[in-house]
């Protein structure tokens, strides 16, 4: 397999993104659940923006790795990731909030930190290249542009309506009672159906399009694209 010293260099970053991304998705999951009032991620260790709080070995690291590893020897798909769950009781919320109600705002916490983050670099990257500290086709652009396009898609892909994604468990919440166990039945579906979007690149584009189209938008907001 030949790869480049640019290829391992696209490698390397790619992985760091993710990294970085996953923990502060699951941050936000720790975080609003702490703010509710439940102490077990604080116990945990969670509340923090420390990636070795959050990486999964197999999902965080691995994974990514290898599916980096394949797409730089010409493969055409790439791999996808997820970090460590976040472990939070219900049970244990300020009594003035509705169950169903933090489990939502738990649910959206996490995409929500993405876009935060997406938000942050696109801001950043667009103060360094009008100051004249990084050019706009250099690698530290690229790679802060990079950073921005993960952001929304993983915001966009965490959306789908599918369990165990964090949309998947909104729409379990919001579900009428009478059509809880229809739901219910879809739902030991959803691992297959996550597979299926994450992997086929045609079913990928409900979360790839609505990413890309948000990225380029902050960008010209912004002033760096016209």
């Amino acid at each position: 397999m030949d790869i480049s010293p640019e290829k391992i260099r696209w490698i390397v970053i790619s992985v760091f993104t993710l990294i970085v991304s996953v923990a502060f998705h699951e941050f936000g999951h720790a975080i609003m659940a702490h703010k509710l009032g439940d102490d077990t991620p604080k116990r945990q260790g969670r509340v923090t923006l420390n990636p070795l709080a959050h990486a999964d070995p197999i999902g965080t690291l691995l994974l990514p790795l290898v599916g980096a590893l394949y797409v730089a020897a010409g493969g055409g798909l790439g791999g996808f990731g997820w970090g460590r769950p976040v472990q939070w009781n219900p049970s244990r919320i300020n009594k003035k909030h509705r169950m169903s109600t933090a489990r939502i705002l738990v649910a959206v916490a996490g995409p929500s930190m993405n876009v935060l983050l997406a938000l942050l670099i696109a801001g950043i990257h667009t103060l360094l290249v009008k100051f004249d500290v990084i050019e706009l086709m250099g690698t530290p652009s690229k790679a802060m542009f990079f950073a921005v396009g993960t952001n929304f898609i993983l915001f966009f892909f965490n959306l789908v309506p599918a369990p165990p994604l964090d949309g998947g468990h909104v729409a379990g919440e919001m579900m009428p009672y009478r059509h809880r166990a229809a739901y219910d039945a879809y739902a030991r579906f959803g691992p297959f159906i996550v597979m299926a979007i994450a992997l086929i690149p045609t079913l990928a584009q409900i979360f790839t399009v609505p990413a890309r189209f948000c990225t380029l938008h902050v960008y010209q907001v912004m002033g760096l694209f016209s």
